[in-house]
């Protein structure tokens, strides 16, 4: 809806919502600017501290998808005007915890009532203009590398219908409470030529690469086999735990799809799921991909060489 409208033109504006980019950059001085987005949503999991950690992971994310570091937050709080305070300050209290590990300051937010519980924070960060890791830069020849396992909307579903089994949900937990700091540093000091980078939330992994794709002018190769998946998923899958937000990906962007060999069904459906609180898919320089994956490993990142980036041509994606 923003694109229908007049359009702004700022100078310092490094990255607009032209390109469905994570985040805003608008430059503030030669070696400084500031990296802005914004996110909220309803429960996804019964504990509201652990919501609480989620949301603030979930808000956090597109600035270091930016390659930014964190600075201040707003929080945002829709709460029923009746109920239980204690739950409110649990909420308020497990995001708290999330954005002192990321060393962001909390100064401030807003509140409404609301029936329906809603979180989440406004984030702003700082970040070097000549740094900026925007979905745009993917080049043909690059490597793509994912971060996360997939399958916390198949999980979450299963969770709501009190069908997931309790590793299921542990796993899926220690994901999205897992902020993408160490990984977004690991990129930032390291010797890599890191191109462009996104990371992988509501629009699922295909979704999110075919937004880098599009903004790159460049098609991709996604190596089903190699993307990583959480423990239960599948089973998810099999069960027909299916998100209402999976079937709209799939029926958004499976059109710049096509798949090549015998894949599973339940494995085409979950490139498709979104994520919560997601890892970052990064494109980088060709032979580079093997030692990133190698050392953020070591430092407990559980990521995957999953594809190739190509010259532009249809289809967009092949899935292989």
């Amino acid at each position: 809806m923003l694109g229908k409208l007049a359009r702004q033109h700022d100078p310092n504006v490094l990255v607009g919502f032209d390109h469905a980019d994570d985040a805003g950059v608008y430059q503030i001085a030669p070696d400084t600017a500031l990296v802005q987005t914004v996110d909220f949503f309803t429960p996804i999991v019964d504990d509201p501290y652990t919501f609480g950690q989620i949301a603030a992971t979930n808000s956090l994310s597109d600035v270091y998808a930016m390659g930014g570091h964190p600075l201040t937050s707003l929080a945002m709080v829709c709460f029923p005007e009746k109920g239980d305070l204690a739950i409110l300050e649990r909420i308020l209290a497990g995001g708290l915890s999330k954005m002192m590990e990321a060393g962001c300051t909390v100064i401030g937010g807003h509140s409404i009532r609301d029936e329906e519980t809603k979180f989440g924070y406004s984030v702003t960060g700082l970040i070097d203009p000549k740094r900026v890791l925007a979905n745009s830069g993917a080049q043909p020849g690059d490597a793509l590398v994912l971060t996360k396992a997939i399958g916390t909307g198949v999980i979450a579903t299963a969770i709501k219908k009190e069908k997931a089994e309790e590793p299921w949900i542990r796993a899926a937990v220690e994901s999205m409470t897992t902020l993408n700091k160490t990984a977004a540093e690991w990129i930032a000091a390291g010797p890599y030529r890191v191109h462009a980078m996104t990371d992988i939330t509501g629009f699922g992994l295909i979704g999110h690469a075919r937004e880098m794709a599009l903004a790159s002018g460049v098609s991709m190769r996604i190596y089903a086999q190699k993307v990583p998946f959480l423990p239960g998923a599948m089973e998810c899958v099999r069960a027909g735990h299916i998100p209402g937000g999976l079937k709209a990906n799939r029926e958004f962007a499976e059109c710049v799809v096509e798949y090549e060999g015998n894949i599973a069904e339940d494995l085409k459906t979950l490139l498709f799921d979104p994520q919560t609180a997601g890892g970052v898919l990064i494109s980088l320089a060709p032979g580079e991909a093997r030692s990133l994956v190698t050392e953020l490993r070591e430092v407990g990142v559980p990521a995957a060489y999953v594809g190739d980036v190509e010259s532009a041509e249809k289809p967009m994606i092949r899935v292989r």
